[in-house]
């Protein structure tokens, strides 16, 4: 089995972009930060917030190219919508009304 930092972040940006597992990993990502037991634990000076500085960077940078990407999609598809509107023809059948 193949191990790398590498396949680890992919495997984590692919788990937190899937949406039936997304609050599981957030909230799993949260429970390892508050958590005492880590990788490296807090009580080593430096090497042990490495690790949760790593992941808490990783999970803001996940989250914020999702909120991006869905705030691109909705103002993408509100322009599509504003451009359909205004270019449907409508036909209509004048009459001239005589004047009394």
């Amino acid at each position: 089995m193949n191990f790398s930092l590498s396949s680890l972040y992919d495997w984590y940006r692919n788990a937190i972009r899937h949406p039936k597992y997304r609050w599981w990993v957030i909230l799993g990502t949260a429970i390892y930060l508050i958590s005492p037991i880590d990788i490296a634990p807090d009580f080593i000076p430096i090497l042990g917030q490495i690790d949760d500085v790593m992941l808490a960077g990783l999970l803001f940078t996940e989250l914020s190219q999702m909120v991006i990407a869905k705030l691109q999609s909705r103002q993408e598809n509100k322009n599509v919508a504003t451009e359909n509107s205004g270019s449907e023809t409508v036909d209509v059948d004048a009459e001239t009304v005589p004047n009394n």
